[in-house]
């Protein structure tokens, strides 16, 4: 085994009616998904361990996560959910800082309206974050960049990670607005980013790798080799290819960078920001 680290990936017992947003259209998905699952593929693909991201908003989704951790300690790290806009939040997060293997939180904010970041219970969340030490991982659609930008510069000791890249619209080929919103989320030193969620925002049945390669020059150039990891997104990255090919497509196009640059990009960098 190498000893690579995804940064990103999930795993559920698939419930139609919590998971209604595997759609028929995600069938390949529609099924459960756990270490048993992943553990090969890590193995395949030189990658020692990962990090465990909730697929959906629950406390009883992060207990979960945290059963699998304690079972399998491939499972380095678990970016949980709590209600951020909860009125006891610091008394949450002091339960569940307790528990080693959890390094941050997150909440689906794509799903929410494009001010929910500016709201006060939501904010008052992320700043009680940092007093446990947490990560947050941003995830948006790039239309709702502005206010990740807005959020990062308000909170300049957080650590954040943009999940998915921000989710452009690879699919139309649209790039200019989103190219200019990560341009100025980059100028913040507490962002970092996942090369992760690609494929899935690309044609499912027809992308190729060079419908990813514009929307991966942005990201190299801007964050540089210091702040991008690697996530596979699995299993979601299943309904558009398959963990290796995903792998594989950024194998082939990080080719020329230094060793050390990969390096960073494929474990050092996930490992000191999850501090795993």
């Amino acid at each position: 085994m190498g000893n690579r680290i995804d940064s990103h990936q999930h795993f559920w017992k698939f419930d139609p009616v919590r998971d209604s947003w595997i759609d028929d259209s995600m069938q390949k998905i529609q099924r459960d998904f756990l270490p048993e699952d992943l553990l090969p593929l890590l193995q395949q693909n030189q990658f020692s361990g990962c990090v465990a991201v909730h697929a959906s908003q629950s406390e009883e989704e992060t207990e979960f996560l945290l059963d699998l951790a304690s079972k399998n300690d491939f499972i380095k790290g678990i970016v949980g959910w709590v209600d951020l806009r909860a009125s006891n939040i610091e008394e949450r997060l002091n339960y569940f800082s307790s528990f080693k293997n959890i390094k941050g939180f997150r909440h689906v904010v794509q799903g929410e309206a494009d001010d929910f970041m500016f709201r006060e219970d939501f904010r008052n969340g992320i700043s009680a974050l940092k007093m446990f030490n947490y990560t947050y991982d941003i995830l948006i659609f790039h239309r709702q960049l502005s206010a990740a930008i807005n959020l990062v510069k308000h909170f300049p000791d957080q650590p954040f990670v943009i999940d998915h890249i921000a989710k452009p619209d690879i699919k139309s080929g649209d790039i200019a607005s989103w190219k200019k919103g990560i341009e100025e989320i980059v100028k913040y030193e507490n962002v970092s980013c996942k090369i992760s969620g690609m494929v899935t925002e690309a044609h499912w049945n027809s992308w190729k790798p060079s419908d990813l390669k514009p929307y991966l020059d942005v990201i190299f150039e801007n964050f540089t080799a210091n702040k991008l990891m690697f996530g596979s997104d699995w299993p979601v990255l299943n309904v558009a290819s398959d963990y290796s090919e995903v792998v594989q497509t950024l194998e082939d196009y990080m080719s020329q960078l230094s060793t050390e640059d990969q390096n960073k990009i494929w474990f050092e960098n996930a490992s000191s920001f999850y501090k795993l």
